[in-house]
Formats: C-alpha cells, structure tokens, sequence
C-alpha cells in the first residue's frame, strides 16, 4: 500500500475516532444531565416493587413512600426488571438508559436513513443529527431521567416496521428480480441460511409489537391496526408473541397475573393522578377542565372512541398510499391521548411525526415545479417546515411544567399544550404516498390508461 494512501487512511479513521469518542461523552452527560434533573423516580418505584416481590410480598403490594404510588406494569415486564433489584438504583438506570438511547439510535438508523438517502445525503451524519436533537425533546429526557423502557418499546414496534417493509421488498422483488427469490428455501439448512431468509423476508414481523404489548398494555393498539389493514400474518404472530408471554407469566406468577387482568389493568388511576400535569392525554385534559381528580368517563369514552376512528382511518389510508411509517406513527399519537394516563415519557411517537413533517416540507420543495408570478407558492413546503420547527420547540421547551403555578386561560392552553399538539397532529400529520409501502409493488407492471368516458350529446331543445 503506497505510503500516501496508508497516511490517508489513518487520517480518516483518527477523525472517524475522534468523532464517535465525542458523541459518546456527548451521550454520557446527557444521560448524567436527564438522570440528576429527573432522579429516576420511576425506576425507584419498579425497582421497589420488584424487590418487594422478590422478597415475598405481592408485586403490586408495594406503595412508594413519598409519591404513595404501586407498581402498574404487566407481570412479564417484572421479569424484564428483575435484575434492576439486584443492582444500585444509579446503575440500573444508567444501564436502562444506555439502552434507551442505543434503541432509539437503531430506530432512527431504520426511520431517519432512507429519508437521507432519498435526497442524495448520507446516512450517518443525518442519524448523528437525529440523534442529537431527539435527545432535546422532552419525552426522551422524561424516559431517560426517570429510568422507563419507553425507548424500548418505541425500538421494538419500529422494527416491526422495517420487517414489514421488507417483506414487501421480497415480494416485489420476486416479481421483477430475474435470480433467486428471497421468499424461497434457502439452499442451505444451517442457522446462517435461516437467518439470512428471515432477516431478506421480514419473517419477524409482528414480534415486535407482541412483545411491547406484553410489556406495556398501549402498544396492543398496533395489532388491531394490522388486522384493521389485513396484515393477517404480523397481526397473528403479535398477538401469538403477546398471549404467550402472557401464558409464561401466568405459569410463573400465577397470582400477579391475576391481580394484573382483575384489578390494576381497570384503575384508570393506575399510574398517577389523573389530573396531574404530566397526564397528557385526553382524559387528564378533561379532568383539569372539569377541576377534577377523575375525568368524566362518558365524555371521555365519547371522545375517545371519535379520536380512536379518525386515527385509525387515516392510518389506514396512509397504508393504502404505500407510507407504513406514517401510518405507525398515526397509530402510536392515538394509543398516547385515547389512554387514561399518557405521560411525557410515552409520546416518544411525536419524534417519528416531526420526521414525516421534515420530509413532508422537502418532498414539496423537491417536486414543486417553478411558481409563475402571482402564483403565490414561493415557498413550497413551509407549512410543514414552520409545524415541524414548532413540534419540536414545543416539545423542547415544555410549557407544561413552566405554567403549572399560573391560572386562567394560559394555564388550559399551556399545561394541556401536548395534549393539543397530539390531537392537531392526529388530525393533520401528512404521509407520503409509496416511500415506504408494506404491500408488493411490480415495478415492471405497466398500469393501463384509463379511456376517457364519452360524454352523451344532448339534443338542443332538451335542457
């Protein structure tokens, strides 16, 4: 190897080095930063709770001493926390948080990469950036900080949506592709060959949500969208993964499943308040409009299950249009304000609909043609750009915890304000049709013009 070129190549892997060593520090003070401002008082409280059953009491026995709440996670998750009763309360959550952010960097990978590619830029630093600014927001600082598997979650239903994506690509390609299709038998049997096919096919999709909704209750949400858009295979499958994770804990902890399906999954109250600050979802909304500690439950219910079909519909509409991401997404900003306690920590959706907005502004920008004068469309696109900028300042800045002590109308707008923002983007988050589409797509498929219809002279004297 000539010697220039060795010189080049060390140069280029120091600054590769040096690059990746500060994104770590990076990520380490701000998990530092979120752990001290937060304390990690969720985890405190599953931690207690886990060690109490360990110890012999009941899983949802426990009360925390200052905030005088119990446990409210599905039996399986207290398997899933287990070792965290074992650890220090700052190292399991430095752990949890680590984890945290290497789901959601692994999320934004599969989210934030084709979007780069798309317009001719590069993966990496487009995720780096992604990554940096979604630490900012508040519902990734509130998982971090308090120590919850939200970014766990969100990791796990988005790969989903990469499994579905390429089982759509297989698909295809066996339509057009002239070699071997991906969806056959692999010529060998060996676990590599399998795990070739598997990963090629998106043969895992539906575990991912199976799992999340086995570990927290919203994400079941996502399996009634599959059966409501016929993805019969990721549907059985999710729900298949669910109920046997659901089985297993019921075998090995028969008596907190029990409490879990008869009592704690009914509180609506299960928890928090309903009315506190950090609710922000449409119950808690009503329950502060009402100065109330519960929410009107019909009126919710009323306005729960109009939310539950505009967002369904939608994200259904978003899957016919070929946008699967969209439609997850639409899916994921329902389950957050129809539940009864949606805390900032569970909006983790929101970073997914700011990115559909900055493609949304730029795929305008791209494909508007030249405006003719007067035409009036010399920005095209910055409806979008100007609803991504003030998502995510909204969510940056919080003016839920900085109104809490103020009254009157700034109080309603500004402790409800991500609330409001979920169902404005319910209502208006736009998709993309056919940059992400979970269904076959023949690509050598001519689509035969339609002949106009002829339009039947009428004689002059009949009107």
């Amino acid at each position: 190897m000539p010697a220039m070129v060795r010189s080049a190549l060390t140069q280029w892997t120091a600054r590769r080095s040096v690059v990746v060593a500060a994104a770590l520090v990076g990520v380490c003070l701000a998990i530092g930063i979120f752990i001290h401002a937060y304390g990690l008082s969720g985890l405190a409280l599953s931690r207690g709770a886990v060690r109490g059953w360990l110890a012999g009491d009941g899983l949802y026995a426990f009360r925390d001493p200052i905030s005088h709440l119990g446990a409210a996670f599905p039996p399986p998750a207290a398997y899933f926390l287990i070792p965290s009763g074992f650890l220090p309360l700052g190292l399991a959550g430095w752990l949890i948080a680590l984890a945290g952010v290497a789901a959601l960097v692994l999320a934004l990978i599969a989210l934030v990469g084709p979007v780069a590619r798309r317009y001719g830029r590069r993966r990496w630093p487009a995720v780096a950036v992604a990554t940096a600014l979604a630490l900012t927001v508040e519902p990734v600082r509130a998982a971090l900080g308090l120590g919850q598997l939200d970014l766990l979650l969100f990791a796990l239903v988005a790969a989903d949506v990469v499994a579905l994506r390429r089982g759509a690509w297989a698909s295809s390609r066996a339509a057009w592709w002239p070699g071997r299709a991906a969806s056959l038998p692999p010529r060998g049997r060996s676990i590599a060959d399998l795990a070739r096919r598997g990963w090629e096919t998106g043969a895992w999709a539906g575990v991912g949500v199976g799992v999340a909704t086995a570990l927290a209750i919203s994400p079941a949400f996502f399996i009634g969208y599959l059966a409501l858009t016929r993805q019969w295979r990721a549907a059985f499958t999710a729900l298949g993964t669910a109920l046997t994770l659901a089985a297993g804990a019921l075998l090995l902890a028969p008596g907190e499943t029990a409490a879990w399906f008869t009592d704690v999954l009914w509180r609506i109250d299960r928890t928090g308040g309903v009315d506190d600050p950090a609710n922000q979802s449409l119950a808690g909304v009503l329950a502060r409009l009402y100065d109330s500690a519960t929410t009107p439950v019909l009126l919710w219910l009323s306005f729960a299950l109009l939310l539950v079909a505009v967002g369904m519909i939608r994200a259904r509409s978003a899957h016919a249009d070929g946008d699967e991401i969209a439609a997850f997404t639409l899916v994921g900003l329902t389950a957050a304000i129809v539940g009864p306690v949606t805390d900032t920590y569970e909006l983790i959706w929101v970073l997914v609909a700011i990115l559909i907005l900055v493609d949304a502004a730029a795929r305008r920008r791209v494909t508007a043609r030249r405006p003719m004068p007067g035409s009036g469309r010399r920005f095209p696109g910055a409806g979008y750009a100007a609803g991504a900028v003030l998502a995510y300042l909204l969510f940056v800045i919080a003016p839920i915890w900085a109104l809490v002590e103020v009254g009157g109308l700034t109080v309603m707008l500004g402790g409800n304000a991500y609330a409001f923002a979920l169902i404005l983007l319910l209502n208006a988050l736009p998709w993309r049709p056919g940059v992400a589409p979970a269904f076959p797509i023949n690509r050598w498929m001519r689509v035969p013009k339609r002949r106009p219809v002829p339009t039947p002279r009428v004689p002059p004297g009949i009107r």
